[in-house]
Formats: structure tokens, C-alpha cells, sequence
């Protein structure tokens, strides 16, 4: 294992970071999905947008006012962008009792928005829902629909889909292709360059030499390790810690497509031999218990230190498994303190 060095101070916010950030989010905030007046482009002469995906073409003819998002990450950043969408795809792993993301809801209620309609996604999309909704601007950079569903989603309203493949897409071209879809591109650029001033301010040199493998499981006999540029891992690396190199090796072996990841079955678990932590969640308790309870997870030598980020906060495991301007703050501030945990379990090892 590589000499890890005792973790500095706890995070340290800038009051310029956090009155700069916070003016960000509020860029004009609107009602019920109204388009923001302030928000750069926006407010302004409506040029056509045209956005190819991997699905099809959208062309936005008009300024967008009734936005609805679907997959991951899109609501937070239309959101800090100015306008809350009229329906949102429903999460209840990870929501609170609300039935809300708990940052999309505090952000959207103390804007005195009217919440997004939830709406059910994945391969039971409630498309008559979304029609009643009236969108005129259907967000899906992140998502997995399929093509069937595009297609009737293009007849309701010009819908964005993924670059490529479904749920791929790195955080930042999901920020500026939102920004892009909204007429919005420089305050799109605004919060990119946010986000990364926050992972600078986070950033602990300390964990400089600290390598990490960020895995997960389908089951028995299972292991994926996600690659660095998936946007879980992205989160870990921006405070400091470095993919272990093996990752590499792996993807061009055990390449899983469309999940940015590895797959590489728990027969392989001793490749993250030298991994000095382990990042990973599980769905509930039992899994939890069922995978550590195997011999061979047990074995890998992260986890016989103990040395293991696993939070048991479904809301916490969704906002860190993605990069936008509202899960970034409060994924930074709870991050820090369980990483100084399982370092200081590493080191007594």
C-alpha cells in the first residue's frame, strides 16, 4: 500500500466561494417553470437550436418555458440555470419523505417554485403524463430511453437525448448541452467554471498519494470497478485521491458497455490488490450483508483495513453519483470526514 499521509483540516469555505455559488443558483429564479428574464442568452431574440443525439435531431424553435427533465442531473442544472422544470423524472431511491430529492426540493421551495410533477421513467415511462405536462422542451442527456420512446417523446416536444449511449455522458458536456438546449451556453460555461472552483476549494493535497477503486455489485459473484471519467468517480478524484491504475488494464478486458465501467466478476477482486481504498453502496442492508459476507470481497485488502467508503444515505449515494451545480455542494461538505475515516483505518494497517 502506498505511504498515506494523516488528512489536514476539514473543509474550509470561502465566503466569496458560497455568496458567489449561491448568486449563481438564483439567477432569476421563476414559477412554475417561467423562463428567466436574466438568465445571459435567455430573455432575449430566440435563435433555433438545432442538437443531434445519438437518437435524433432536436430543433427548439422558441425559448423554452415548460421543461421537462427525465434521467439524472438535468433538473438540477436547468434549475441552477433559472428555470424549474414542470415535471421531473421520479426518483424514490434517494428521495426523502417529500418523495423530492432533498436539493432539488429545499432549492425549488425556498425559491418559492412550484415543484416539478413527478413522473414515472425508465421502461414504464408515463408518456401520457408527459403530454399532459404541455412541455416545450424535453431534457434527456443522462437518461436511458430508448429509441421507441423517443420517437413518441419527439412528437410532444423537441427532446435532447445522450451524445452516444445511454446513461454515459461526462458532467460537463451534460451542462453544456442543457445550457445549449436553454439558449443559456455562457451561464452554462458559469457553472461549469463554479463547480470546478468548489472542487479546487476541496481539493486536499494530502491525498495526493492516496489510490482508490470505486466498485459496485449486481448480485452474487458480482464486482464492477467504474472508470475514472464516470462522474462518481470524478467526484472522489476532484478532492484529491487518484484512480488506481488497474482500471485501465480492466476496461480493455472486461468493458461493460454503457456503464462506464468494468465488470469484471468478484473471481477478479484481487486486481484492487493495491487499491488503498474501496468506494462503493449497496441497494439496502441485505445487500450489504450478502456481498460482504463473500470470501472473496471479504479478501480484497481495502476492506480487510476497514478502509472502505460506504455511506448508508441513499440521498448522499445519489448526489454523489453525479456532478451538477446543486449535488456538488452538498456531496463536498459530507465527503471529506468519511474519506479522513477509512484513510486513518488504512493506516493502521
Amino acid at each position: 500500500m502506498s505511504k498515506l499521509k494523516a488528512p489536514r483540516a476539514k473543509l474550509r469555505w470561502s465566503t466569496a466561494l458560497a455568496i458567489g455559488f449561491t448568486a449563481t443558483l438564483a439567477l432569476s429564479a421563476c414559477s412554475g417553470g417561467d423562463s428567466s428574464d436574466d438568465g445571459g442568452e435567455a430573455g432575449g431574440d430566440w435563435d433555433p437550436v438545432t442538437i443531434d443525439s445519438a437518437l435524433g435531431t432536436a430543433t427548439i424553435e422558441e425559448e423554452p418555458e415548460r421543461i421537462v427533465t427525465l434521467g439524472q442531473g438535468s433538473t438540477e442544472t436547468a434549475i441552477a440555470l433559472g428555470t424549474t422544470p414542470v415535471g421531473m423524472e421520479e426518483y424514490t431511491w434517494g428521495a426523502d419523505d417529500t418523495g423530492y430529492l432533498p436539493w432539488i426540493h429545499d432549492e425549488v421551495t425556498e425559491r418559492g417554485d412550484e415543484l416539478p410533477e413527478l413522473v414515472t421513467g425508465g421502461t414504464e415511462l408515463d408518456v401520457e403524463g408527459i403530454l399532459e405536462l404541455e412541455p416545450d422542451l424535453i431534457l434527456a442527456p443522462w437518461s436511458g430511453v430508448t429509441q421507441e420512446q423517443y420517437d413518441l417523446l419527439s412528437d410532444i416536444a423537441p427532446t435532447v437525448a445522450y451524445p452516444e449511449q445511454p446513461w454515459t455522458i461526462e458532467w460537463e458536456q451534460q451542462i453544456e448541452i442543457i445550457g445549449e438546449a436553454m439558449g443559456q451556453e455562457d451561464d452554462a460555461q458559469g457553472l461549469i467554471t463554479d463547480i470546478n472552483t468548489q472542487f479546487d476549494e476541496a481539493r486536499n493535497e494530502d491525498y495526493e498519494d492516496v489510490t482508490f477503486s470505486y466498485v459496485y455489485n449486481d448480485g452474487p459473484g458480482t464486482l464492477g470497478v467504474f472508470y475514472p471519467e464516470e462522474q462518481r468517480v470524478a467526484m472522489v478524484s476532484a478532492l484529491g485521491l487518484t484512480p488506481d491504475p488497474v482500471v485501465d488494464e480492466l476496461r480493455d478486458e472486461y468493458d461493460a458497455p454503457g456503464t462506464q465501467s468494468a465488470l469484471i466478476g468478484l473471481e477478479n477482486a484481487d486486481q484492487l490488490a493495491d487499491s488503498d481504498l474501496l468506494f462503493t453502496f449497496y441497494m439496502d442492508e441485505a445487500n450489504r450483508e450478502e456481498t460482504e459476507a463473500q470470501e472473496l470481497y471479504a479478501s480484497i485488502p481495502s476492506v480487510e483495513n476497514d478502509a472502505v467508503v460506504a455511506a448508508e444515505d441513499q440521498a448522499f449515494v445519489t448526489a454523489s453519483s453525479m456532478i451538477n451545480p446543486l449535488t456538488v455542494p452538498y456531496t463536498l461538505e459530507r465527503y471529506e470526514p468519511m474519506i479522513d475515516d477509512a484513510i486513518a483505518n488504512a493506516q493502521q494497517n
